[in-house]
């Protein structure tokens, strides 16, 4: 085991990747000797050579049109998107092109060994251009997946399952914990299940159900309704698409109570998915309506990104809201 922070664990997880398959290539705005605005990639283009983490143009659909040519053709491209904002020039070429490849083939080809990194979510003062969460765009696209880990061992673990899958993938990294707290990663290979979501811990009163940073929002928020004496059973989604719909179903059947949090304005953001489709299975053992907090229905702003983030304290007010109703 290894003390390592959200970034090292991405790294160390390319590391690996890179090293056991020749066909992998990094590539990215300003990904290569600099090793990215993040630096997640410092130190592969000194090992691998300049021919397997380089520095692209500043163009996003460049960036991706070039990743579905070389996962057609049997490399392992992982393209990075240096912002999630800055996902959306390259749309059509992930929604039309990398979802939709095999599809058109009949299977005959695909681009399944393609995998997008991108940081996304606010907390770092970034502004209404550097702060957003767009999975819920993606999700409404079959032929994707989507992958949000919560810390250093999810991310690396995460990571190298995301690279190995036989589906395109994006991988949304939150920045705001990139360098925010270290914890125990092996050093050596290992893998976790895409699709499967974790219950990080068990209670009785009322289902959390978060992915990436709002994880760390939602475990404090229970904290605190623990004193209360309300049990919290707290589930990390981790993956977006396909998502659990099954270990979520199963807790809220337990608990009667499901309170959602994402980063993302709350109409049309996934919470809205999630909590269609819950009603739908766990109707009849639902004790109060299911609960979202999430971001405002504004841009993310700048001045006032501590009043728009859905914080703790947003969180446990819901959650004595939904044991009260």
């Amino acid at each position: 085991m290894a003390k390592m922070n959200l970034l090292q664990a991405i790294n160390n997880a390319l590391d690996i990747a890179m090293a056991e398959n020749d066909s992998a290539l990094c590539f990215g705005e300003d990904v290569g000797h600099f090793g990215g605005v993040f630096r997640a990639t410092s130190g592969l283009q000194e090992k691998f050579g300049k021919d397997r983490c380089f520095n692209t143009p500043l163009t996003e659909q460049g960036i991706i049109g070039f990743a579905n040519g070389l996962a057609a053709q049997g490399s392992t491209p992982i393209a990075e998107i240096q912002f999630a904002d800055y996902i959306f020039p390259a749309f059509d070429q992930i929604v039309n092109e990398s979802a939709k490849f095999r599809y058109r083939s009949g299977n005959e080809f695909d681009v399944g060994k393609l995998t997008i990194r991108t940081p996304y979510g606010g907390g770092i003062a970034g502004g209404l251009y550097h702060s957003q969460s767009p999975e819920a765009y993606f999700s409404h696209t079959p032929g994707l997946k989507l992958v949000v880990p919560r810390n250093p061992y999810q991310a690396k673990g995460l990571l190298l399952a995301s690279i190995r899958d036989d589906n395109p993938v994006i991988f949304f990294e939150p920045k705001r914990l990139y360098r925010a707290s270290s914890g125990e990663v092996p050093e050596e290979d290992y893998q976790l299940p895409l699709g499967k979501a974790e219950v990080v811990q068990t209670g009785s009163d009322i289902t959390l159900l978060a992915w990436g940073a709002q994880m760390e929002i939602i475990e404090k928020a229970a904290s605190m309704a623990a004193n209360d004496g309300i049990s919290c059973e707290i589930i990390d989604l981790r993956t977006i698409l396909p998502w659990d719909i099954e270990t979520v179903a199963q807790s809220v059947v337990k608990t009667g109570r499901l309170l959602i949090s994402h980063e993302a304005p709350l109409t049309s953001g996934f919470a809205g998915e999630i909590a269609a489709t819950i009603q739908q299975e766990c109707f009849l053992h639902l004790e109060s309506p299911i609960a979202r907090i999430c971001g405002l229905d504004t841009p993310y702003p700048l001045a006032l990104e501590k009043e728009y983030a859905p914080d703790h304290l947003k969180v446990y007010q819901a959650i004595k809201q939904s044991i009260e109703f």
